[in-house]
């Protein structure tokens, strides 16, 4: 028998501002590729909806069965999507410069997407049991570090910048969360700073010769507005084309002459601006803001510490892709293919983020329950 706190602990505003979300992001790639067909002869937006309905029951999936009980498969998961990401660069698929893909016929599985998931999963169960009031010592950050670590290079050399990034980050909340004794962070800032030519040196070795190009081009994309900071700069463009209310469906000249490129999947963002304008960029940016505070909130209020790691990480991935997606398309920080949470094509993105987002309403709606 379920218990009727759980089922009243469904949050229906937050399922609204999730489906306002998706919803605009049709809208935009509807607008930019409607004439444009798939592997599967569906219009691009037609298969985003078909992504958006699978996403759904892994999202029901992802909240309803016992939180505690999927992390008791971290491990296993963990295992599992390490040795997928070795068969990516064994027998990958590769497509735009990068090796991300295993082709299954029907669907193309990207592990570097759900290797974020996992990693949250793994990192919330180590965590949870080492947390306490004198914070991490310095052998205690080794397995996270090797645990994040082995991901991260296979990653890199896929390569897949954007992935990598976030999986730094989601490690560092996690450690700000558990906190650092003194002596470690003086001993980890010495070892970093030992350490960073060598790790820079990897770092820049691994990258593609575009994924130098574009860091380049972020220094000043004006050195090469038809090379190298195109994106960023017909991005800017679309943008401040928008105006204050926008220039409607159909009527953004970047998107619509196709001037920005990547305008369902990184670039989606311009695309929703340059038609809806500063007014609609301000309610898309709100609906974001409530579903990151909705997450904050649900971190706050969890019960136990595997809870509150778990829903720290999940608003982690969230933040970073929306800060640096956002920011890529406003030319602040380097074109690294970013998604933009819920609005970018592509099924991988919409089923790993719809899974981090079921964690969370699973998270909230068993904050009453007995787990012992």
């Amino acid at each position: 028998m379920i218990d009727r706190r759980f089922l009243n602990s469904f949050d229906g505003w937050f399922v609204m501002v999730l489906l306002l979300i998706l919803t605009l992001g049709v809208l935009s790639i509807y607008t930019v590729t409607n004439t444009v067909l798939s592997k599967a002869h569906l219009a691009v937006y037609e298969k985003q909806m078909v992504w958006i309905a699978l996403g759904g029951i892994v999202f029901f999936i992802a909240a309803f069965v016992d939180y505690h009980e999927i992390a008791r498969f971290a491990a296993v998961f963990y295992v599992t999507c390490v040795v997928l990401l070795i068969l990516v660069l064994l027998v990958g698929r590769t497509g735009m410069g990068a090796r991300r893909w295993l082709s299954l016929g029907f669907f193309d599985l990207q592990p570097s997407e759900w290797i974020k998931l996992v990693v949250i999963l793994v990192l919330a169960r180590y965590f949870s049991t080492r947390c306490g009031p004198h914070g991490l010592g310095l052998w205690e950050l080794i397995v996270p570090a090797v645990g994040v670590g082995i991901p991260l290079v296979l990653v890199l050399k896929q390569p897949d910048l954007g992935t990598a990034m976030v999986l730094v980050f989601i490690l560092s909340v996690m450690v700000f969360l558990v906190g650092l004794r003194s002596k470690t962070v003086g001993s980890s800032i010495l070892v970093l700073l030992m350490a960073f030519p060598f790790i820079w040196e990897i770092f820049w070795g691994v990258l593609k010769p575009y994924q130098r190009n574009r860091l380049i081009a972020f220094v000043n994309p004006a050195v090469d507005p038809m090379g190298r900071g195109y994106h960023a700069l017909q991005s800017k463009i679309a943008i401040g084309s928008g105006g204050w209310f926008g220039k409607g469906l159909f009527g953004g000249t970047q998107s619509q002459l196709k001037f920005l490129p990547e305008g369902h999947t990184d670039f989606v963002f311009s695309v929703f601006a340059e038609e809806w304008g500063f007014v609609g960029v301000l309610v898309l940016l709100l609906l974001y803001f409530l579903l990151i505070a909705w997450g904050i909130d649900v971190a706050y209020k969890a019960k136990d510490a595997l809870g509150v790691f778990l829903a720290v990480g999940v608003v982690a991935m969230l933040a970073f892709y929306l800060a640096v997606n956002i920011g890529m398309t406003l030319g602040i920080v380097p074109v690294v293919g970013v998604p933009l949470p819920l609005m970018s094509y592509g099924g991988n993105s919409i089923l790993t983020t719809m899974t981090g987002l079921g964690l969370l309403l699973n998270i909230k709606m068993r904050r009453f329950m007995l787990f012992y």
